[in-house]
């Protein structure tokens, strides 16, 4: 099985700020934002997977700005590391103001997906392999994340928390 990219995976989903689609403040609804996330990041994950996926678990959402009624949208995600049958996708929110020629990033989010199999079993995926900086220090830092999950779920204890040691003890 050949290695990717995160550019092989890169989707980007476009949308305008509609009426029905913002709160009393008018601002676009959270969940709103939250579903073309998720859509985005499934897309990027089954481009990465060549397979079907579902969603795991929504690692961290960040909603730092509001996205105004009739903002133009950006949804780019991209798949940041793959672990056996999982991977995680980082997904960044940007809105477009095409009249003052500016992007502004708003949100980001990190999903996590499985790939299934025609069974519905988890199915081993690609390597990937990251090409610039951002995609370096969001692939390194996606095993940290990983096992902090992992922790926090109790599935793995204190003592197998390699990476996580490293950080706070200074371990090498």
């Amino acid at each position: 099985m050949k290695a990717k990219t995160p550019s092989d995976s890169r989707t980007i989903m476009t949308t305008i700020v509609l009426t029905n689609e913002t709160n009393a403040y008018n601002n676009m609804f959270g969940g709103d934002l939250l579903s073309l996330m998720d859509r985005a990041c499934a897309i990027a994950a089954q481009r990465h997977a060549e397979a079907k996926v579902v969603t795991a678990s929504v690692n961290h959402v960040s909603f730092s700005t509001p996205i105004p009624l009739g903002s133009t949208v950006e949804v780019i995600a991209k798949v940041s590391r793959a672990f056996g049958s999982s991977m995680e996708v980082f997904v960044d929110i940007w809105v477009d103001d095409a009249i003052n020629h500016t992007k502004t990033k708003s949100n980001e989010g990190i999903y996590t997906f499985v790939a299934l199999d025609e069974f519905m079993k988890p199915k081993k995926i690609p390597d990937l392999v990251p090409e610039t900086e951002e995609e370096i220090v969001r692939y390194n830092s996606a095993l940290h994340r990983r096992e902090l999950s992992l922790l926090l779920s109790g599935r793995i204890t204190p003592s197998e928390a390699v990476e996580l040691r490293k950080i706070f003890t200074m371990d090498k």
